[in-house]
């Protein structure tokens, strides 16, 4: 179904401020440089041009996929890394996503085989194609470069305050999928891996989202969980709620109302290559709201 002009309008606004951060962000990416600095900047930079950032800006190095932000005190820094940074904004809760891969470990055909997917799958939509066949597209083009798709990861829809909605885009060819609807927003994403083609969960959680808003007993956790309202449904980062909070989380997971989301890696270890971009389905084509 189709939003509201005044809808579409705050995706376009999301999309435009997401392209202008991403475009600095990148910049700031160098060996050497700390991985909270270019979370920090670029979250900062979302709101002084009027947004909000949809998620925690993840910064997934080498076999990791996704998932990877920094902790309020990291002192990591970018060495010879295949960098992905995964960047969001919204406007009054209407999202849009894009990640982008910078190579400071001179793999740069894998690094294509990520764009090549993208460009090939942004070229293939319009309402009225399934999602099964956008896989197929994806799939393709990675494997003409020599190398995987990660078969457990998928684009996604968007919704208002909901980073991951229906319906989901496969990253290879399914025997089923969803066809496609004038209107729909989405936003393609496809990993190529010169590993095996799969994820798995690594634990160390600095993502977070609600998922209860159920009483919980302890005077620490209720202050620590008003905080964390303010972001209602969307993922948030630990950092973002300042130090000695340890034990206030622990209760709020414990009690599900708050969930953790692993850091994802790749299950051989393989460096793993990321492009993205937001868009609305039209009847002859899409519009990229992320350009």
């Amino acid at each position: 179904m189709r939003e509201t002009e005044e809808v579409i309008e705050k995706y376009r606004k999301a999309g435009k401020i997401l392209s202008e951060v991403r475009a600095e962000a990148v910049k700031k990416v160098v060996e050497g440089a700390s991985l909270l600095s270019v979370a920090d900047f670029a979250e900062n930079l979302i709101r002084e041009k009027g947004g909000e950032p949809a998620f925690p800006v993840n910064i997934s190095r080498n076999d990791e996929a996704a998932h990877s932000t920094p902790s309020f005190n990291d002192t990591a820094v970018f060495g010879k890394d295949m960098v992905k940074l995964d960047i969001g904004v919204h406007i009054d809760g209407y999202i849009a996503d894009t990640a982008v891969t910078v190579d400071l470990s001179d793999n740069p055909e894998l690094v294509k085989a990520a764009e090549k997917a993208l460009a090939d799958a942004i070229e293939f939509i319009h309402a009225g194609v399934n999602t099964s066949d956008i896989g197929g597209v994806i799939e393709d083009a990675i494997a003409s470069f020599g190398y995987k798709p990660i078969i457990n990861l998928t684009g996604h829809g968007l919704e208002r305050y909901i980073q991951h909605a229906p319906p989901a885009i496969p990253n290879k060819r399914m025997p089923h999928g969803i066809v496609l609807e004038d209107g729909d927003i989405i936003a393609i994403e496809p990993f190529a891996t010169n590993g095996a083609g799969r994820i798995h969960d690594a634990g160390n959680a600095e993502i977070y989202h609600l998922i209860s808003d159920k009483p919980v007993r302890h005077p620490s956790a209720r202050t620590l969980l008003q905080k964390i309202e303010n972001y209602k449904t969307l993922p948030f980062a630990k950092r973002w709620l300042g130090d000695h909070i340890d034990f206030a989380m622990v209760q709020l997971v414990k009690a599900r109302i708050i969930q953790p989301y692993p850091i994802l890696k790749e299950v051989k270890g393989g460096l793993i290559s990321q492009a993205e971009h937001t868009i609305m389905v039209m009847q002859d084509g899409c519009e990229v709201i992320t350009k």
